[in-house]
Order: C-alpha cells, then sequence, then structure tokens
C-alpha cells in the first residue's frame, strides 16, 4: 500500500502520516519525488487499508492505493519513480547506458590487468570478473578465489573501475564485500533465500541474474527479498532463459526488459555473453537490448579467448569490444540514452 502526499504537504503532515501508520506495527518506507511524497507502507495491511477513509482524511493526503503486485516494494506502484544506483560515481538506471566487462574469470595478475585497461579505454564503466565461478562440472576451472578478489581490487585501483564479481554463498559475503563494489547473485542462486537475505541485510549494491527457468514474476520476488531486508540498491539481469532451442546457449528474453521496466522501478542490466554462449552472437543481441530499453550491458571480454579457462566461446576479443562500444554508442543516441566513452 501507498500513501500519495499532495504537492506541498509538510514535514509535520507527512510526521503525522508515519506515526499514524507506524503506530499500528507496520514500517514506512519514504520516497521523495520531484513534486510529492510518496509512502509506502510494508507489512499487513489489511487493517490499514480498511482504515483508508480515516486516513484519507488527514491533512497533506492525496489519496491512498493498494498495490495488486506479490512483488510489493520492487513494483512499480510502490515507487512510479525509477531507482538511481550510484557506484562510486558511476550511476546505474540514469539516462546513462552503463557497460560492465572482463572477463568470465580472474586467471592471473597479468590477464586481469591487460583486460581492466582493455575494457576502461574502449568506455566501461565497470570491471567484471570472477573469482568463484559455479561450473556444471566439477573438474572445470572453480575461480582463484580469494587470490583473484586480491587481482580484482588491484585492477580497480589501477585504473578506477569498480568491481563486480559473484557470490555464491553467504558465508563468503565478509570476505567478498572487502574486494567487491556490486555483488552478483548468478542464475542458479536467484532463489537461495538465505543469500539473499544476507545481500539484503549487507545493504552492498546488489545484481541479481533470472534463473534459467524462472519466471519474471519470480525474478522480482527474488528481488523483493533483498528490498525487504533494507537493501534498496538492486540491479535485475536478465541472462536468457532455457528453451528448447539448441543453437544458443539460453533463449535471451528480449521482451523481459520492456515488462520489467513497466513492472518495476529497478534498473534492467542484459547479459548477452551468458543468454547466447558464442561470440558472435553478444554485439547483435547487446544492441538489441538497448533498444529495448534496458539500462546496461555486462559483457565477457578476454584478451585470448581460444585459451581461456572458462566460457572462451563467448568472450569478445579486445577488437570485438572496441567494435561493439562504437555501435553501444550510435544506437544509445537512436533510442534517446546517453552513452559517454570516458
Amino acid at each position: 500500500m501507498v500513501i500519495i502526499m499532495r504537492a506541498g504537504a509538510s514535514e509535520e503532515q507527512i510526521a503525522e502520516v508515519s506515526y499514524l501508520v507506524e503506530k499500528r506495527g507496520m514500517q514506512i518506507r519514504r520516497i521523495i519525488g520531484e513534486y510529492q511524497s510518496i509512502l509506502g507502507i510494508v507489512g499487513d495491511v489489511a487493517t490499514l487499508y480498511s482504515e483508508r477513509e480515516q486516513l484519507e482524511r488527514l491533512d497533506g493526503v492525496e489519496n491512498i492505493v493498494r498495490i495488486s503486485k506479490p512483488f510489493k516494494l520492487a513494483s512499480r506502484e510502490f515507487n512510479p519513480v525509477d531507482t538511481i544506483i550510484n557506484i562510486n560515481g558511476v550511476i546505474i538506471g540514469g539516462k546513462d547506458i552503463v557497460v560492465m566487462a572482463g572477463p568470465c574469470s580472474v586467471e592471473s595478475r597479468e590477464q586481469i590487468l591487460e583486460t581492466a585497461h582493455i575494457v576502461k579505454d574502449a568506455g566501461a564503466k565497470i570491471l567484471r570478473g570472477g573469482a568463484f565461478k559455479p561450473r556444471t562440472s566439477p573438474y572445470s576451472f572453480q575461480g582463484m578465489g580469494e587470490e583473484g578478489l586480491k587481482l580484482l581490487a588491484e585492477a580497480s585501483q589501477e585504473t578506477g573501475l569498480p568491481v563486480i564479481t559473484e557470490v555464491m554463498d553467504h558465508q563468503m559475503l565478509p570476505m567478498i564485500m572487502e574486494y567487491a563494489d556490486i555483488l552478483q547473485i548468478g542464475a542458479r542462486n536467484m532463489q537461495n533465500f538465505t543469500l539473499l537475505r544476507a545481500v539484503g541485510e549487507a545493504g552492498h549494491p546488489v545484481l541479481l541474474k533470472r534463473g534459467m527457468m524462472s519466471t519474471m514474476e519470480e525474478l522480482l520476488m527474488s528481488a523483493e527479498y533483498i528490498l525487504a531486508c533494507g537493501n534498496d540498491k538492486v540491479m535485475l539481469c536478465e541472462r536468457g532463459i532455457r528453451t528448447f532451442e539448441t543453437y544458443t546457449r539460453n533463449t535471451l528474453d528480449i521482451s523481459a526488459i520492456p515488462v520489467l521496466k513497466q513492472l518495476s522501478h529497478l534498473p534492467v542490466i542484459v547479459d548477452p555473453s551468458h543468454a547466447t554462449g558464442k561470440w558472435d552472437l553478444v554485439a547483435p543481441t547487446s544492441k538489441a537490448s538497448i533498444a529495448a530499453g534496458a539500462d546496461g550491458l555486462i559483457i565477457e571480454v578476454h584478451p585470448h579467448p581460444k585459451v581461456a579457462l572458462s566460457d572462451g566461446a563467448q568472450s569478445l576479443t579486445p577488437s570485438n569490444f572496441i567494435d561493439l562500444m562504437k555501435d553501444i554508442d550510435c544506437i544509445s543516441q537512436a533510442v534517446r540514452r546517453c552513452y559517454e566513452r570516458g
């Protein structure tokens, strides 16, 4: 439920409404818009809604709206204003298209430093890299662990790029937060509710990937777990879903981008690398994603994909990434978004 205050409502009027709501055992999330304030009510609102007429008579109250969606805090009904997330000066969810890029896995100091400089020079704003890798086979490369995190931090310090890396278990959180600016929740962990609660309580920015067989509502309900724990710095990530198609690794759901933007105020990021599994499909799906309204992209780049220890087939070479970034500039302008090359 949301209580919409009149334009120009005083702080005293807002405080009075807030007091009456909190007195009934519910929490308030205040959303400050350009012209008016909205009070989002969290909790069992059935009793409060039955007192709607009494609340509407309070000074400063314009309207009371009950949220129909099962995901309350993530819904656009709760917050009609797009969420903007500031990651060390990088603004996600605003006018700018933000590109996160780097290797699937950190493999060595030389590899991650070289890649970090390449993607920064091409215009990427955030460095991605896996230190802990959930792999289908237990015999595949599992990542460098904490040593990989240290190398990501070194690359970040050298280039100024914030870092995003995956967290697989809530017990890893304290260690990973020492090095990473954004916590990535992978597709396999989208419904790991213990982990979702932990990152919600941690308050660190989160990129939540859609499960490979999950609906959009299930994705938003997972985001709700994080938001309900007090962390409003959540990004949704479309990374392809599993279908009967075999010519791509997964099927990129382009329609998910505008649907999620309609349903939710949270930024939407697209992962074309995992969605397609093929490097030559990354560029066209990246451009389609921006045209469909995505707020950013997360792309795998490797200086030598043929010898990559993980996901080399879907990684762009430096030259391919540079070409794509030039195209992103054109597409962004065509759809009236911004993209600054640094």
